[in-house]
């Protein structure tokens, strides 16, 4: 189990930093994904037209959300959807347990969906007693491990086959073997007895196309394919943010996404799906359920600094290219969404109160915000956010008001200066510097002399 916390972020890192097998994975796959994004980026000549044309997109859908909402939701429901609004996770997982009661639902079969592990609506279901299977091979994977997801793209990010080999044996009941394609196929074999029987399909939405009430959903196992079109009941569960105004938008993410995330030039699968079947020999479901979640969304929204965070399109390349996930791995955030974006977008989901050591686990360097696929510019919220839990902070923020004022004071005033700088001499040969600031960084100690001494000495040599 690794439930961990955000409010214990640091010694989560520091428990991650001492697993060695972990930051092994980690280098690995990170450095591939990398690598991969890197070539298929250059295997476009207008990459960076592509990033700035889908930011605008974006930019336009979160000025004008609500129209872009409307049309969405009206030519869904002209389809034969039927689409719900959840103000929040408890009521988003109320209203799919409701369904799947309702229509006496045992066995649900899921398509990876970070949106529904945001409202955890696995636990919501299987209390409710529903039988929820996982189709994903990495989402699977952490399932069987009762774990959660450590990546946004590549759930099982953090597991060598070695470990993945060994519990397929111990869940599964498969002879020992670190064989990859066997381990796949009988991973496979287990899925799709789950496919048949199941009553109800979960999945997520990658894009919420406006004008046709079409929703999109991309993947590279063909899992999604078989959820949202095996099952009786198809239940698709979107944020707010997802929607896009036109078909003709679609184009440009499809590039981006699959190049950012993984580095193809294109998933293996694009499920297009618009309303229910209209004829019972065709394929797809006899019910269609669109469940739209707000869940803080609109707060990020009402700011515009906070609002750009809800451009990003879960590529998961900000993971990849950030120093201090490369090191600590998801699960040391203690949050559905770790690295660079999980830091931006998890306490405005949960609250700083609760997250205020996210916003640190930066080193501001702006890797995160040279891989965007959509421009967002991480650092600056990161700033943002750390100036909204200084200014939290009541005594502590007087306390840094005091602080700067004497220094200010000081910095001012040759005098004082460099009577300051006397003093400090003095108590560094009798008291050790802090151990908070010494033990990850080095601090050099004050000069003997000041730099007015060594050159008054100078000159008096010369």
């Amino acid at each position: 189990m690794n439930h961990l916390s955000s409010e214990t972020f640091d010694e989560n890192a520091k428990a991650a930093l001492a697993d060695a097998q972990l930051r092994g994975a980690l280098r690995n796959a990170t450095s591939l994904f990398g690598k991969r994004r890197l070539e298929a980026a250059r295997g476009l000549d207008n990459w960076e037209d592509l990033r700035t044309y889908a930011r605008a997109i974006k930019d336009e859908v979160l000025l004008h959300l609500d129209r872009y909402l409307e049309t969405f939701v009206a030519n869904a429901e002209q389809r034969g959807a039927v689409v719900h609004w959840a103000n929040d996770g408890a009521e988003a997982n109320t209203i799919i347990c409701k369904l799947a009661l309702d229509r006496g639902a045992r066995t649900i079969v899921k398509s990876k969906s970070m949106t529904t592990e945001e409202t955890h609506l696995n636990d919501a279901l299987e209390a409710a007693g529903m039988q929820v299977v996982e189709t994903d091979l990495g989402e699977y994977i952490i399932q069987l491990a009762h774990e959660t997801p450590s990546h946004i793209i590549a759930p099982a990010i953090h597991k060598t086959k070695g470990q993945i080999a060994e519990l397929f044996t111990e869940t599964l009941g498969m002879p020992p073997t670190d064989d990859v394609a066997q381990l796949t196929s009988t991973a496979r074999a287990t899925l799709r007895d789950r496919f048949a029987a199941a009553d109800m399909g979960i999945s997520g939405v990658n894009f919420a196309i406006a004008e046709s009430g079409t929703i999109v959903i991309v993947e590279n196992e063909g899992n999604i394919r078989l959820t949202t079109s095996l099952p009786r009941v198809h239940v698709a569960v979107m944020g707010i943010e997802k929607v896009i105004p036109r078909f003709a938008n679609l184009d440009v993410f499809l590039k981006l996404l699959p190049r950012s995330g993984t580095g193809q030039r294109l998933t293996t699968y694009q499920s297009f799906i618009t309303g229910t079947k209209r004829n019972p020999q065709d394929e797809g479901p006899e019910e269609l359920h669109i469940v739209i979640l707000d869940n803080g969304r609109s707060r990020m929204l009402a700011h515009p600094v906070t609002r750009q965070s809800l451009a990003c399109i879960r590529c998961g390349a900000c993971l990849n290219a950030c120093p201090v996930y490369q090191q600590v791995g998801g699960h040391a955030y203690g949050s559905v969404y770790p690295g660079p974006i999980g830091a931006v977008i998890t306490p405005q989901l949960m609250g700083i109160e609760k997250t205020a050591q996210l916003p640190y686990a930066s080193s501001l360097c702006g890797a995160c915000r040279e891989v965007c696929p959509v421009k967002i510019d991480i650092p600056r919220l990161l700033l943002h956010l750390r100036s909204e839990i200084a200014a939290s902070k009541t005594n502590g923020n007087t306390t840094e008001r005091l602080a700067f004022k004497m220094w200010a004071r000081v910095m001012m005033s040759p005098a004082l200066y460099n009577l300051g700088a006397t003093a400090g001499r003095i108590v560094q040969k009798v008291m050790p510097l802090s151990k908070a600031w010494t033990s990850g960084r080095d601090l050099r100690p004050i000069e003997p002399q000041s730099f007015r001494s060594l050159w008054k000495t100078k000159l008096s040599h010369e």
